[in-house]
Formats: C-alpha cells, structure tokens, sequence
C-alpha cells in the first residue's frame, strides 16, 4: 500500500521525451543486464513490452573523480551523468556533463549498514546553490529491495520478480514500480543506480 502523491510533483525535465504527460496507474520498469538490446556491461530498464526505456553504463576512469554513470533514453541520449564525490556524496548532472550550471541534484548517505542503506536527496535549486532535501532512499541493495520518498509519499519501489513454489528467487532481475505523480522517470532510474552501486 503507497501513500498518495502530492499534487506538485517533483519535475526536473528528464525523461520527457518518453513521457510527456504524467500516467494515472503505477509503471513498471523489468531490470536486467540480460536484454538482447544492450551492450556489455549496460543496465536495461524495460517497459512490459520489453521495449528499452532506460539504459545505463558505467564509464570509468584511472582517475576517480572522471568515473562515472550515464542514465540514456530510448533514443540512447545522454540525459544523466552521476558523479561519485571523494566525501561519500553522488553529483547529478543534466545530460553528459560536470559543468557545475548543469548540477541537478545531490546524494548523501546516511546510514550504511549490512542490510540497511539509508539516502538522502537534495535538488539544487535553480539561480541559486541552495538545497533543498526532497527524496529519501530507504532498503537493501543486496536484496534490490528499496523505497523512494517524496516527503511522505512513497514515489518508486523496487522488488524482486517472485514465481509461484520457487524457493530461490534470481537478484539478476527485478522490477521497479514508479507510483503516479512523478514525471522525472529519468531521475527516478538515477537515483536507483546510486542506491544499487553506491
């Protein structure tokens, strides 16, 4: 059971090109490294067609603070670039850069525990460098169990895909469900990899 979503739903301009109007029933997204779409090493997120919406990569560097995660539309457009900082917080960026105009949004984790890991989320806000927290993370990446909130409202969760009488249920795919109210699917799927990875 999911609490509602406030009427002003957090909108930074990702994803729209997939989604130009809010959908009144929840999504889900099928999360594999499995699809025949993608390439090594790319994370697919797919709808219930098995059409791609999402795909991320792992870019990385022999210098740390150049490694870094790409978050690609259907299109394979660069709409995400998220940066692990040397003070344990994550930067997120408009499209594929670190011009620090283009920062978006900001990760911190608060709690790292073996079956616990706790985030917390900060827009930065436009015209200014002032945060402002907005979304907690709150599970387990073992388990790719997780919940994202908006305030009080729980904006995307995650859950392995469970079959009738199966005793062992896979971690390589799993679903992600993001609740109505939410336009920033893109943001949504950024904060996942950071949750999942981080």
């Amino acid at each position: 059971m999911h609490l509602p979503i406030p009427s002003a739903s957090h909108d930074l301009g990702f994803g729209h090109d997939n989604y130009p109007t809010a959908p009144q029933i929840p999504m889900d997204l099928f999360i594999s490294k499995k699809h025949p779409d993608l390439a090594h090493g790319e994370l697919g997120f797919a709808d219930s067609s098995g059409n791609l919406v999402f795909r991320t990569k792992y870019i990385s560097s022999k210098r740390c603070s150049s490694s870094k995660w790409v978050i690609l539309d259907k299109s394979r457009n660069p709409i995400i670039s998220i940066y692990r900082q040397k003070n344990g917080y994550w930067h997120g960026f408009k499209g594929d850069s670190e011009g620090e105009n283009q920062m978006t949004f900001k990760v911190q984790r608060t709690l790292n525990k073996i079956f616990r890991t706790e985030l917390e989320v900060f827009l930065v806000k436009e015209n200014s460098g002032e945060s402002a927290s907005d979304f907690k993370i709150k599970g387990c990446a073992f388990q790719r169990s997780c919940i994202i909130y908006g305030g009080d409202a729980i904006v995307a969760q995650t859950s392995l895909m469970h079959k009738l009488h199966q005793i062992f249920v896979r971690r390589s795919s799993f679903r992600l469900t993001i609740f109505p109210g939410c336009m920033d699917h893109g943001l949504i799927v950024a904060l996942l990899v950071i949750f999942l990875y981080g």
